[in-house]
């Protein structure tokens, strides 16, 4: 008897072991979670400036309707779409509350096409232009997560509701290190809408693209969708100190921050015997800068010895300035002190020339960005690699050296042909 049942305990615990083992797993404590679905809020302008009929023998509403339509069928299934308006419900002339008109038509989530449709249908040219209100209220519907997030503008004119500067608003939001891109679209643009929009999308590091056509509208909106969904690198948030010994370690990777002009920032990086620190820093001019502007990444020792350094200028024709470094640290050898550490911290500085006009705000700083990198060094000193040739160097001087073979012949044959028509 006793027998009996221990075996069929052992069968139940046999059968409990299986089912347990059919059923779904759960994360183990320290793996990494699922990563969340990407974020995208279109945001558009409603105002009255809407119901002009100029772009393909339609009004500028039909023609963002329809491209929205287009848009919203091709969504990506993983993406997490919303839709915000401006501009879409009031109708009097009242400034004050006109400029506060902005409102969630769609929230942002897994997307149901035929809701998403029958909101954007009811929507008709209304009121005000409040952009920099409509990009807080994005900004504040896309918060959460650690996916790329993206808000598509969409408007025919600038705003109109001055003092809040929607280029100031962007900088503020990119300010705060959520990596949230702002990419706008101007509809038949007049030079000042130009100017706004290409302000706004620089100072998150978006893109500006006119449009005259419902075709382009479409293609550009279902492009930017598109790259949203798309994995991209995130730089890491950090804040460089004003001297090294209180700077922060950097592991390899990317990296923002902000800088005031005229700013020096210090980071750290630990490099072992034999590997190499490669360091590149971009600075983005995302306001009205002087002309003449320059960027330096210099990276020391912990007793302020200058090690290495990178410097470029800029005289205002673009918008952003980069520079670099290479340091290669050489292995021990067994005559090396064994009481010298194996590791060395090293400095970074980043310092940049940028200056403005009075009447141009410095707050927040100039976007920094900073990718460290520590790969395998060369194997010896004479690599070309440490003058900064890379390890392709010969085939510059192969290239050369064909070029000035080919030349001579070339000269011989040409002058034995010249001899040759004389002597004829």
């Amino acid at each position: 008897m006793i027998t009996r049942k221990r075996l069929a305990a052992g069968v139940c615990g046999l059968l409990a072991a299986i089912a347990v083992g059919l059923l779904p797993t759960p994360a183990v404590a320290g793996e990494p979670a699922a990563k969340s679905s990407p974020k995208v809020e279109l945001t558009l302008d409603v105002s009255g400036s809407m119901r002009a009929r100029d772009i393909d023998g339609q009004s500028r509403m039909a023609a963002a309707k329809q491209a929205f339509n287009e848009v919203l069928d091709a969504v990506p299934d993983d993406v997490q779409l919303g839709i915000r308006t401006l501009g879409a419900n009031y109708r009097g002339e009242d400034r004050k509350v006109g400029c506060k008109d902005t409102r969630q038509l769609y929230p942002v989530g897994p997307l149901d096409r035929t809701e998403a449709k029958t909101a954007v249908a009811t929507l008709a040219p209304t009121g005000w232009t409040p952009i920099g209100p409509a990009l807080l209220g994005a900004a504040d519907d896309l918060k959460g997560g650690d996916a790329s997030r993206r808000i598509v503008l969409i408007t025919d004119g600038e705003d109109t509701c001055a003092p809040l500067d929607p280029c100031q608003v962007a900088r503020d939001i990119a300010a705060k290190g959520i990596h949230l891109t702002v990419d706008t679209l101007g509809l038949l643009p007049d030079a000042k809408t130009r100017n706004q929009l290409s302000c706004i999308a620089e100072a998150t590091g978006g893109t500006y693209t006119s449009v005259q056509h419902t075709k382009e509208l479409r293609d550009r909106v279902h492009q930017l969708v598109d790259r949203a969904a798309r994995p991209v690198a995130t730089p890491k948030p950090t804040e460089g100190a004003q001297q090294c010994t209180d700077a922060p370690e950097l592991k390899p990777g990317l990296y923002s921050d902000r800088e005031k002009f005229a700013e020096h920032r210090w980071y750290r990086v630990a490099v072992r015997p034999g590997q190499e620190l490669r360091a590149s820093v971009s600075v983005g001019a995302d306001r009205a800068v002087n002309n003449d502007y320059g960027v330096l990444l210099r990276a020391s020792t912990v007793h302020g010895r200058e090690i290495v350094r990178g410097a470029e200028a800029g005289d205002g024709r673009t918008d952003v300035i980069s520079s670099g470094l290479r340091y290669p640290k050489p292995q021990l050898t067994s005559s090396d002190d064994a009481d010298d550490p194996a590791t060395e911290t090293v400095c970074l500085q980043v310092s940049n020339s940028f200056s403005a006009p009075a009447s141009v705000k410095t707050d927040p700083g100039l976007p920094v960005e900073l990718t460290v990198d520590l790969v395998d060094g060369p194997d010896d000193a004479s690599d070309a690699a440490f003058f900064g040739l890379g390890h392709g160097w010969w085939y510059l001087i192969a290239l050369v050296l064909t070029g000035l073979a080919a030349g001579l012949l070339w000269g011989w044959i040409s002058r034995w042909r010249v001899t040759v028509w004389r002597t004829n």
